[in-house]
């Protein structure tokens, strides 16, 4: 569908890509990974065709249609939310239209029997056919799906784009890309702005999507899902593993302990080299041996590594005063803004050294309790009561926006740190990945995710003992967020966090509380267990909805509801048949990735070189063998599932 031969792009004088080369076919799965900056974005505006690389070429099939996400966009302001949705249909009305003429034409006409009368007949039939083919895939009924499903209320359809934020206008247009179906979606950062429910309904979406997909994000649970292929741009080139992403960690891992080896082998080589260039450059009877070396050195690939960053972090936190047991209590409280409450009823209570987060679709009153935990709103009903000697840090959306351009990325700590901490603010700033020369640099010049570090860290030397941080990994790769969770899970005071990032929140919080329909939940445990509990809810709703009670329906309405009934049934269990059948192909697909490998393998073993194979190929072909069991495994058990499912549903 797309071929990329041996492109080359550079920007001021530094080499972004160099000699690329991949495909992208049907039904591709590739997440797009790198450092901030190695070229991500500027690579998916080149696929997407609105940019051209230096030389090389990117081939794209004629009939392939192309659907792009940016991180950022203009929106229209001028529809309402449904409306703009339904414009990626525009060419419905242009057939329309043109139907319209055809037929006024052809009225108006009487030589039946000329060749324009059955030219016309002949254009009739053929705009007739293609809007009834466009027209019978219900774009209507597919725009709500998509925007319900992104979360937007049905009651939201009808209002004006213009009364909603930049990240809501971005979910209509995700939405618009979903329903135009292209045949490669190409999305840059889609789940910046989804709460955690819009995202597992794109997650399950995009596993059942017909075409290609290639997607960079930062969220390691939604490449994991969504992704089976991985392309890495390093140093301006790529690697492509046929793995998905905790899978091309370990994998990249151990290219990287092999290229590292290489290099300093080479280092030796070169350095050995240069000595004996040195020592001989001037005698005329080593002359040629040195003219040799040196061209020797000259023709030398040079190679190349990008460290891994296996920093292991250790924050020495300053003492704090220890705050009361009780750090937030809520009784029956109620909180909002002039127009009225966004929730009520909301009891809450946040205890010493918990780690507590808040989550819930966008709009739901997260950011407006954290506004009442800092002071900065009161409750319009029932009692807030903040404990015994609590000294809150707030971390808000915009937090690095308030850091001083000025300053450097040193003076930004050592304004604010006291005592033997400062002594340790290069170690600190190392944990936090700003090492060697990136100290010295201005607060004005770091990029978003830099930013957003610094922050953190700056709140964090601070001597608090509770900390209430809004959306804290916002513009963070993921490895910035692998710091500040190991930072935060360091930390002995008491955590409030909103986050829509499950990975981040997996293993760091132990109690929940959900933000949804106007009310506040609590549940206890980590956010797999919330995940899990939420969605039995969600099926168990669903029951209700679709089980009335018998004895309510009567007469005509009744058979009505009960065709309703079975209509939605068919479809949960369609979709489902569907899913499991697609877990059932890719482990089949999975084990013949195996098989091949290992053949491929048995075959090297039949002809061992002289000198023997190294542990690495040993340890590879073991490896290979173990991921087979286990892909041998994973099969049976998505066929047993299958299998039941299909028993199950045998007789509805």
């Amino acid at each position: 569908m797309i071929s990329v031969s041996g492109i080359n792009v550079s920007f001021a004088h530094m080499e972004l890509f160099s000699d690329v080369s991949f495909t992208i076919s049907r039904r591709d799965r590739i997440a797009l990974v790198g450092k901030n900056g190695a070229g991500k974005s500027t690579l998916l505006k080149i696929l997407a065709g609105l940019q051209e690389p230096m030389s090389g070429n990117v081939v794209r099939s004629a009939d392939t249609r192309i659907g792009y996400l940016p991180q950022h966009m203009g929106h229209a302001k001028d529809k309402s939310v449904l409306e703009e949705a339904l414009t990626v249909f525009s060419h419905l009305d242009k057939l329309r239209n043109r139907m319209d003429k055809i037929t006024l034409n052809l009225a108006q006409r009487i030589d039946y029997d000329s060749d324009e009368y059955k030219k016309l007949m002949v254009e009739l039939n053929e705009v007739n056919d293609r809007l009834h083919i466009f027209s019978a895939d219900n774009p209507r009924g597919n725009a709500e799906k998509a925007l319900t499903g992104l979360g937007f209320r049905s009651g939201e359809l009808d209002k004006p784009t213009s009364t909603f934020s930049e990240g809501w206008n971005m979910r209509i247009e995700l939405a618009k890309l979903l329903i135009s179906r292209p045949d490669i979606l190409l999305l840059d950062e889609p789940t910046n702005h989804l709460d955690i429910e819009s995202l597992r309904w794109l997650e399950q979406y995009l596993e059942t999507y017909p075409g290609a997909l290639l997607v960079i994000s930062h969220d390691r649970t939604f490449l994991d899902t969504v992704t089976d292929r991985t392309i890495e741009i390093s140093l301006g080139k790529i690697y492509d593993y046929k793995a998905p992403y905790s899978q091309y960690l370990e994998l990249r891992r151990e290219r990287m302990e092999q290229q590292t080896a290489a290099y300093e082998n080479q280092q030796r080589v070169i350095e050995k080299t240069e000595e004996f260039i040195a020592r001989f450059r001037y005698k005329p009877t080593k002359s040629n041996q040195v003219q040799s070396r040196i061209k020797q050195l000259e023709k030398m690939e040079k190679i190349e590594i990008d460290p891994l960053d296996n920093t292991q972090i250790r924050i020495c936190f300053p003492e704090v005063r220890r705050s009361g047991k009780i750090v937030f209590k809520c009784r029956h409280v109620a909180v909002g803004y002039d127009k009225g409450p966004i929730f009520t009823g909301a009891d809450l209570v946040i205890e010493r050294g918990e780690k507590v987060a808040l989550v819930g679709r966008n709009g739901e009153g997260k950011t407006t309790m954290m506004k009442l935990l800092t002071g900065q709103l009161s409750a319009m009903e029932g009692i807030f009561e903040t404990g015994y000697n609590v000294l809150l840090g707030y971390y808000a959306q915009n937090q690095d926006e308030l850091l001083n351009n000025d300053l450097t990325v040193y003076q930004t700590l050592d304004e604010i740190a006291v005592g033997d901490i400062r002594t340790k603010l290069r170690d600190i700033l190392a944990s936090f990945l700003f090492r060697g020369e990136d100290v010295d640099k201005k607060a004005g010049v770091l990029s978003g995710g830099e930013r957003s570090r610094l922050a953190m860290a700056k709140l964090m030397l601070q001597p608090y003992n509770v900390l209430a941080l809004d959306e804290p990994t916002n513009h963070m790769d993921i490895r910035s967020r692998e710091v500040m969770k190991e930072a935060l899970k360091q930390y002995g005071g008491t955590l409030v966090v909103v986050s829509h990032d499950r990975t981040f929140l997996d293993g760091l919080v132990d109690k929940i509380y959900e933000f949804r329909d106007g009310r506040v939940k609590e549940y206890l445990g980590g956010i797999r267990d919330f995940m899990e509990r939420r969605k039995l809810e969600t099926l168990q709703e669903l029951e209700k909805i679709q089980l009335p009670p018998k004895e309510k329906r009567t007469g005509n309405n009744a058979k009505g509801a009960d065709a309703s009934v079975l209509y939605r049934q068919k479809k949960e269990r369609d979709k489902m048949l569907k899913k499991l059948q697609l877990v059932v192909t890719r482990w089949e697909n999975r084990i013949e990735q195996h098989e091949k490998g290992l053949a491929i393998m048995d075959q090297k073993l039949l002809s061992p070189p002289p000198e023997g194979f190294s542990n690495a190929f040993y340890q590879l072909y073991e490896k290979e063998k173990k991921e087979l069991d286990l892909a041998m495994k994973a099969w049976e058990t998505a066929h047993q599932e299958l299998d039941t499912f299909i028993e199950n549903n045998r007789n509805d």
